[in-house]
């Protein structure tokens, strides 16, 4: 999750890079290399699509960076970025069969008003996460771990704030329906 200070530091050094400091974008891959590689790791199936996801989204950061307007949405255009580039690493794998339509598509829960995770571990919620459907998996990672504002998230994820609002809600529900049964998906 981006602190306050991190987003600052973003958007100076962005501002260094443009202004010709050859130091500031490495320092800059450095920053965020560790949170994108997070996110898109919970996008795609293994750790090596995700260092082969992630190598191409900063080839694209790269030759688009000076394009950016507004030095604060850094974060978020990152994220886009990310989460376009996997997207469309998936449809590729759906192409080539590797892949079937219901690993993308929405999971059901049952009802549930409980809003805690509280009693269990990281490692549970991490391992929860990966049985939850790509679009619940990313509003959840977003907005949750990574800490984006649910506009910030729409933004992202290229949709309306209350289809973010859905999933969050939805996903919580799949998230605590998966814990309360150790794990395993209904």
């Amino acid at each position: 999750m981006a602190t306050h200070e991190e987003r600052v530091r973003s958007e100076l050094l962005l501002l260094k890079h443009r202004a010709g400091d050859e130091r500031a974008l490495p320092e800059l891959v450095s920053l965020w290399e560790r949170p994108l590689f997070y996110y898109i790791r919970r996008l795609v199936d293994s750790e090596e699509d995700a260092w082969d996801i992630l190598q191409e989204v900063w080839c694209r950061i790269i030759q688009k960076i000076l394009t950016l307007r507004n030095p604060a949405a850094l974060p978020s255009w990152l994220y886009a970025i990310a989460r376009n580039t996997a997207s469309n690493h998936r449809r590729r794998a759906i192409n080539f069969g590797q892949l079937s339509e219901a690993d993308v598509a929405p999971n059901s829960a049952n009802d549930s008003t409980e809003t805690s995770f509280s009693g269990f571990g990281a490692e549970e919620l991490h391992r929860a996460l990966e049985h939850l459907s790509l679009l619940h998996r990313e509003a959840l990672i977003l907005h949750f771990l990574e800490g984006f504002s649910l506009a910030e998230v729409a933004a992202i994820v290229g949709a309306p704030v209350g289809t973010v609002k859905s999933r969050l809600h939805n996903a919580k529900k799949s998230l605590r329906t998966i814990l309360r049964e150790g794990g395993k998906l209904l």
